[in-house]
């Protein structure tokens, strides 16, 4: 499977401790069915711990994921700071997801090389 994160989830994730090993874990138990919520159209919601505080008193992250094929971490929140996403949010990814999901490999790497995607490699 390949792993994504997008730009500005880089910098949020980034600023927040998050490591890519930990995405790298996170996105495995996706794959595996664990995460906290389908939404629907390809859109996930997944807790994600933080430093010293676990899970729930963590962040959540907003991902587009299709099994063993490709994951993108797209939004990620602070529990702390708001307790969820709203209904036009939801629908912008859903759109968003609809498009990454169907992108052929050669739209993938235009958007690596245009530093849009980061790929997470083990």
């Amino acid at each position: 499977m390949r792993i994504f994160k997008v730009k500005p989830f880089a910098r949020d994730s980034a600023k927040a401790g998050i490591t890519d090993t930990d995405l790298l874990s996170a996105a495995d138990e996706v794959n595996r069915g664990e995460y906290e919520a389908d939404l629907g159209g390809g859109v996930f919601k997944k807790r994600i711990a933080r430093f010293g505080a676990g899970k729930s008193g963590g962040y959540r992250a907003i991902l587009f994921f299709r099994k063993d094929e490709r994951l993108f971490f797209d939004y990620i929140f602070a529990k702390s700071n708001r307790a969820n996403i709203n209904e036009k949010e939801l629908r912008h990814f859903k759109d968003t997801a609809k498009m990454y999901l169907e992108y052929t490999d050669v739209q993938l790497e235009v958007r690596i090389k245009d530093e849009w995607f980061k790929e997470i490699k083990p």
